[in-house]
């Protein structure tokens, strides 16, 4: 019952922008932060773990059936982030779809612009612990990323 009540208020706080298709578990102290330009879906079946942090600024980020984010997990979405289904993400994992850029190095990195590219982790993944996606980057289906590593976009030569 408090689950529900959790989305609930999740919902109503994000104003329409929360799409919820299923039954959803939401943990204590999740937090889910929707833009006007951004929305959020959780699939049937995913689960948020307790304190974890959904901020969409921009784009759409989705939460595939099945999936599970982890405890004090973190996702910052500015183009949009896809976790498919049955996708596990660890506790205290960063996947955040925008970056600083360094063109300039007399300018202080809060003044440059941010890169922003979409994330894809694919169906059945699983990032570690402490681990961190960064923009553009793709997991395919099954891949693991380990505790404490970065799950750097695959660049072609």
């Amino acid at each position: 019952m408090a689950a529900a009540a959790r989305l609930i208020r999740l919902r109503l706080a994000a104003r329409g922008r929360l799409e919820v298709r299923g039954r959803v578990h939401v943990a204590r102290g999740v937090r889910i932060s929707v833009a006007r330009e951004a929305r959020v879906v959780l699939e049937d079946g995913c689960r948020l773990g307790e304190g974890c942090r959904i901020e969409a600024r921009g784009g759409a980020v989705r939460i595939g059936p099945g999936a599970l984010i982890g405890e004090r997990s973190v996702l910052l979405a500015l183009a949009g982030i896809d976790v498919g289904a049955g996708a596990v993400v660890g506790d205290w994992a960063v996947i955040s779809d925008a970056e600083p850029t360094f063109e300039d190095a007399e300018r202080p990195t809060r003044l440059q612009p941010l890169r922003a590219a979409p994330v894809r982790i694919g169906d059945g993944a699983r990032i570690g612990l402490h681990a961190a996606v960064p923009p553009g980057a793709t997991i395919t289906p099954g891949a693991v990323v380990g505790a404490y590593e970065t799950g750097a976009p695959r660049r072609s030569p």
